[in-house]
């Protein structure tokens, strides 16, 4: 309301700039002339009393002022009676009717008379990104509720949910994209994490029966692995959930951004990964400043040489085991094979040092 309140007064005021002159008009107009004529007369008297004319002049000068004060008066009442009221009259209606109507069809496309106060301190304020992604889960959600088969819509919501902690929704959204979306073993092992963090942590048998799945159709399912190693840490199979991490570790590229996880498991259940060559001091202060491809650079040439000392001299059991972890965490399962095999050669005729060389493989899990 008081939009429009604002809006009458501005007409008013724009009628009222049209009327007003337009009142003024006729009343300037009409007294200009028969003034002059008054004057006039009132001149002619003057020159007489002055004896500048005689009173013939004068009456005949009278006589012509007042013929042309009557014409004058004449035509004023002609005027205020003939088209310049009409032409007034009109420009009044149009001030009058037509401004307002004019700014109405003009506003009504154009303005958005229905929308709300908005101040300019809400207007201001900036949504916070939690608002931010709680209101594109309420869009998603109210989607997928008129769609609920839609599988693309599932795979959005599911790891945001589990994010923000909805760990009960996150499980319903996951088992929705294997209903709609197909199976995987990523999709099981998805489930099956959400599944551990809706139970606290604990991996309970139904969690567990979804990374058995992701596991037969996936071998190499990194997640399921790794939980399936949690399971049997905490059912109290400590020799279980190593042999599960050392395998991942072995079989894991040097750059895998999950062998930190892995490994830090491993040690927490008393197992001992594979290692790298021992380095001295000064090469690993030096390595702290290297970019990633030349401390890479830096262990391969290391291990390499490695290698050649012991191809000339392959007595030392304790080289050869750090040969074999260091192409273990390389990656280079092929080479740590040959190493090992080439360790047994050559000191397959020192049977105390054949002993302590698979004793080392055993403890340190190469065996496998």
């Amino acid at each position: 309301m008081t939009l429009w309140f604002v809006f009458a007064l501005m007409t008013a005021a724009a009628a009222f700039a049209v009327l007003w002159p337009l009142g003024r008009t006729s009343a300037a107009t009409g007294g200009t002339e028969v003034a002059v004529y008054k004057d006039q007369l009132a001149e002619v008297g003057r020159d007489v009393a002055a004896g500048l004319i005689g009173p013939a002049e004068a009456e005949a000068a009278r006589v012509e002022i007042g013929r042309r004060l009557l014409a004058a008066v004449d035509a004023d009442g002609k005027s205020a009676a003939g088209s310049a009221p009409r032409l007034r009259k009109a420009v009044s209606l149009v001030a009058l009717i037509g401004l307002p109507l004019i700014a109405v069809g003009v506003y009504l496309p154009l303005g958005s008379p229905q929308l709300p106060d908005m101040p300019l301190a809400s207007r201001q304020q900036t949504p916070s990104p939690n608002q931010s992604v709680v209101s594109l889960i309420a869009q998603v959600e109210a989607h997928l509720e008129k769609n609920p088969t839609d599988a693309r819509g599932w795979t959005v919501l599911a790891p945001v949910l589990a994010r923000i902690g909805r760990h009960d929704d996150a499980v319903r959204a996951y088992r929705n994209i294997i209903t709609f979306g197909g199976d995987s073993a990523a999709h099981r092992a998805d489930l099956g994490e959400a599944m551990t963090m809706a139970a606290n942590g604990v991996i309970t048998a139904d969690a567990k029966a979804e990374f058995d799945r992701a596991v037969a159709q996936d071998a190499n399912e990194v997640k399921a692995r790794f939980f399936l190693g949690l399971a049997a840490e905490q059912d109290g199979r400590g020799a279980d959930a190593a042999t599960i991490w050392r395998g991942m570790l072995d079989q894991a590229p040097a750059d895998a951004p999950w062998r930190p996880a892995v490994s830090a498991a491993l040690a927490r259940v008393g197992g001992k990964g594979p290692e790298l060559p021992a380095l001295p001091r000064e090469t690993v202060a030096a390595a702290q400043d290297m970019n990633a491809d030349d401390r890479s650079a830096m262990i391969q040439g290391m291990v390499d040489r490695l290698a050649t000392r012991l191809k000339q001299d392959g007595s030392d059991v304790d080289g050869w085991l750090r040969l074999v972890r260091a192409y273990l965490v390389l990656g280079e399962h092929a080479k740590a094979k040959s190493a090992l095999a080439d360790a047994r050669q050559a000191v397959g005729s020192d049977a105390e040092r054949l002993r302590k060389l698979n004793d080392g493989v055993k403890d340190a899990g190469l065996d496998g």
